[in-house]
């Protein structure tokens, strides 16, 4: 179950863990962002944006099936919830040999997209359990979308910095 957070909650946190994000992507060069080795998978920065926004995609896709009256699959056609490393790999494979600069316009433009929505939504959408078919019944939109944003902002930044550290103390020993 998530934290179950109210709409100005939902999008204060958001916005926190985004200028963490932010931060700490700040300075990277286009070199480092497509780096690999920032994961034990061997992602990149860029990598690891482009997961983030394929999972904020899929946010996006749901609801907009839930609207249509449809249950989408869930994660993904063909993946269940206990398939994330696979499927994780699969988003992996799909964005890798995208451009750094469409990566990083689509992770301005969907977490735009995102914060967008839950300003619409109205409280009880976020927040109501079963409200949409495709949320179960232990899991809110508000869980969902705090998953494909804030939490996955943290996600994002603890891999960055810690490489960033690694690297910086690297570079040190090599010029010490």
């Amino acid at each position: 179950m998530g934290k179950r957070l109210r709409k100005e909650e939902l999008l204060s946190e958001i916005d926190r863990e985004r200028v963490r994000l932010d931060d700490a992507l700040a300075g990277l060069t286009p070199r480092q962002m497509t780096t690999a080795g920032v994961t034990r998978g061997g992602w990149s920065v860029k990598d690891i944006l482009a997961h983030v926004v394929e999972w904020q995609q899929m946010n996006l896709d749901w609801y907009a099936a839930g609207l249509r009256g449809d249950k989408p699959a869930m994660p993904a056609p063909g993946y269940t919830l206990r398939e994330l490393p696979r499927l994780n790999e699969m988003i992996y494979r799909k964005h890798h040999h995208r451009s750094l600069q469409a990566v990083v316009r689509d992770y301005r433009s969907y977490h735009q997209r995102i914060v967008t929505l839950i300003r619409a939504l109205p409280e009880a959408d976020l927040v109501t359990l079963a409200r949409f078919s495709w949320t179960g019944p232990s899991w809110t939109f508000s869980d969902y979308l705090r998953a494909a944003t804030a939490a996955h902002y943290l996600w994002a930044r603890t891999r960055i910095r810690r490489w960033r550290r690694a690297h910086e103390r690297a570079k040190a020993t090599r010029s010490g």
